[in-house]
């Protein structure tokens, strides 16, 4: 599919297969949302202000809740625990997502912590998400709803960090 393709084709659904994404999808789409596209120098797929790189991807399965690592292309262990309800909050539908990827700006990577710059690196993450599942066949939705005050604790974050998005993904239900 080309980015023209992708363009068109993009949509925001809510609605999800009861299908798994295997391994292979996942790691993709972790990629195209903030991997690194120039390993040597560091640099990741999405824009970022003053290069803070900024933004960290928690990814919510049934098992647990990771870390996307993008040096290593890895995910790291947070939680055993499902938090995909807690992306949820009260809109139902994204809990039935097999994948909820959680969007996290780390104020203290600027100089000077400025929540807009976090929030402007969230969408150009955020816009990766929804056109890398357009490529992938898959389904997904840019959303800020979600319990904040239990993610912030279940994932462990610091006084600094900030959530910002989250992305219920998933296979369109048909």
């Amino acid at each position: 599919m080309t980015l023209m393709q992708a363009l068109q084709q993009r949509k925001s659904e809510r609605a999800y297969a009861k299908k798994t994404i295997d391994k292979q999808t996942l790691s993709t789409l972790l990629w195209a949302a903030c991997g690194y596209n120039r390993p040597a120098e560091r640099r990741i797929t999405a824009p970022s202000a003053i290069n803070a790189q900024d933004i960290c991807v928690y990814v919510c399965l049934p098992d647990g809740a990771y870390r996307y690592d993008p040096d290593q292309q890895a995910l790291e262990l947070v939680v055993k625990e499902d938090l995909r309800p807690r992306v949820a909050g009260r809109q139902d539908f994204a809990k039935s997502a097999p994948v909820c990827l959680v969007l996290v700006s780390r104020l203290g990577k600027f100089r000077k912590p400025r929540r807009e710059y976090g929030a402007m690196d969230a969408g150009y993450v955020s816009e990766n998400i929804c056109l890398a599942c357009t490529a992938l066949g898959l389904a997904t939705v840019p959303r800020a709803t979600m319990d904040i005050d239990a993610l912030r604790q279940q994932l462990r974050l610091g006084d600094q960090d900030v959530l910002l998005l989250n992305h219920p993904v998933g296979y369109p239900a048909k």
